[in-house]
């Protein structure tokens, strides 16, 4: 059996929910990473900040990126997935989410991040094809 911690890239960080959205950037910058999960006071998951959430939701709004915390651009609730998890339940996750990344936790500490590039790298052609038509596809009529 496949496993999240197979195919996960390992040494995903936190961002703390209290950082500001300009030392996101640095981080994601310096991790060459697009998306960092955001954690609470307890280093527990509560959000996911993307690069794209830092430019729409603050920078075109008119807000300083140096005043903007990673905790109040947390929305919805976080998906994660457990390391020990089979491969098939990481892509439900994933498409039944709509979900582009999810971490990967494992004793209740963040041990890495599955992305859709470590989906192609690692499942069958036609794993890859049903997940990419059953994500785009639903996409596509929304």
């Amino acid at each position: 059996m496949t496993t999240a911690g197979d195919i996960m890239h390992r040494g995903a960080q936190w961002i703390p929910a209290h950082e500001t959205l300009d030392r996101a950037a640095q981080l994601m910058r310096d991790l060459n990473v697009g998306a960092l999960p955001i954690s609470d006071e307890n280093e527990r998951l509560c959000g996911i900040l993307t690069d794209r959430d830092i430019v729409v939701g603050c920078v075109a709004m008119g807000h300083d990126p140096a005043r903007v915390t990673a905790g109040e651009m947390a929305q919805g609730t976080p998906r994660w997935i457990d390391a020990s998890a089979d491969v098939d339940d990481v892509l439900r996750e994933m498409r039944d989410h709509q979900i582009r990344r999810l971490p990967v936790i494992e004793n209740k500490r963040l041990v890495g991040m599955i992305s859709e590039a470590d989906l192609a790298r690692n499942l069958t052609e036609d794993q890859i094809a049903d997940f990419t038509h059953s994500v785009y596809a639903k996409a596509m009529t929304h």
